[in-house]
């Protein structure tokens, strides 16, 4: 007999639900590196990096759901994962023309902010830049 416990994922943003979803297994990408988690795991909260969250979609295939997160946090406790995210976007919801328009802006806005000495909007720059990279890698584009 196989075990059948699951956890629950669930990630918001200030907007609202982005994903909800019951999975054998989940990786986070968290500021101290690569968090694989499974059922009855030590109840843990991290912050996440500007990457993905890796929801395997069963038990029974190798498939994962993936979530593009813009930082934020993961609290994990009583086999429930919920991420609070700046920003989330399902990997099936990107578009890839946007995302790609707001890394030629953010590298734009990066230039002009390094040209002029501005360290505050060099590091917004870079934020924004990395989100978009990321938007753009989940994409697969």
């Amino acid at each position: 007999m196989t075990d059948q416990k699951m956890l629950t994922v669930n990630v918001v943003t200030p907007d609202g639900s982005v994903y909800e979803k019951q999975t054998p297994f989940v990786i986070f990408k968290t500021t101290l590196g690569e968090l694989g988690v499974l059922p009855d795991h030590i109840p843990f909260l991290a912050s996440l990096a500007i990457d993905e969250v890796r929801v395997k979609q069963s038990k029974t295939d190798d498939k994962f759901d993936e979530i593009a997160v813009g930082g934020g946090f993961v609290e994990f406790s009583n086999n429930l994962a919920t991420v609070v995210a700046n920003s989330a976007e399902r990997k099936e919801n990107i578009d890839a023309a946007r995302a790609a328009r707001a890394r030629k802006r953010a590298e734009e806005r990066l230039e002009k902010a390094k040209q002029a000495h501005d360290t505050d909007q060099v590091k917004r720059a870079e934020v924004s830049l990395r989100r978009a990279i990321n938007r753009l890698n989940i994409a697969g584009h």
